[in-house]
């Protein structure tokens, strides 16, 4: 057995460990983390079968971004974790069935793509990346599925941002315009009063005032 298919067993198994515990782990940050590492092994059997590209992307989108936003949500939420268990078994036959159900069609596929077929075997050129000729097979055969994708995550990410934009009624928020177009009495003005009542002579004034009459 070569060092190549050692370290795939390896991190195959580290990645079902992983992914077992992320649905049977009691804390919910617990969860996240071996989620986290589930990715992690998955991302290094990517740079096992050579498609570094989508071990990188693996790692900086879902590692670095999807998941610290999962584990910060989740840190930050006060979960309750006794009414998640009591209602474990009430939901439990309709996941089992929805599991099987996965597992039946994920067999079916991967049974079928396992057989043995008589393929046209291509050999690598010496010093290709696989990156590379992925941005290119992206930016020419693909480039308007790419910018139909872009826009549709643009427009995702803008109706995310524009259904949670509330309007605080305590905020103390100043429009822009209006603090341009605002003119120097708008911000000050001088109001004369009359006075009230008398001044008091301080002791110190009438001794002053003793001394010039003598």
């Amino acid at each position: 057995m070569s060092v190549t298919t050692g370290l795939f067993y390896v991190f195959s198994a580290i990645m079902l460990f992983a992914a077992f515990r992320v649905i049977t782990a009691r804390n919910p940050i617990h969860a996240v983390l071996f989620l986290v590492l589930t990715f992690f092994q998955a991302s290094m059997i990517w740079m096992l079968l050579k498609a570094e590209f989508l071990s990188i992307i693996l790692v900086l989108v879902y590692v670095g971004a999807v998941m610290v936003l999962f584990l910060f949500v989740v840190m930050m939420m006060d979960v309750n974790k006794e009414s998640l268990r009591n209602g474990f078994w009430k939901h439990f036959p309709f996941a089992a069935l929805v599991g099987v159900v996965i597992a039946l069609e994920m067999s079916a596929v991967l049974m079928g793509g396992f057989r043995v077929v008589d393929e046209p075997v291509t050999a690598a050129v010496p010093g290709a990346s696989n990156t590379k000729e992925l941005g290119k097979l992206l930016y020419t055969q693909y480039i308007y599925p790419l910018e139909v994708a872009a826009a549709i995550l643009l427009v995702a990410m803008i109706a995310a941002i524009s259904l949670t934009l509330r309007v605080r009624k305590d905020s103390k928020l100043i429009s822009v315009s209006d603090q341009v177009r605002v003119k120097a009495k708008d911000r000050l003005s001088v109001v004369k009063y009359a006075a009230t009542q008398a001044a008091v002579a301080t002791p110190a004034a009438d001794s002053a005032s003793v001394e010039k009459k003598a």
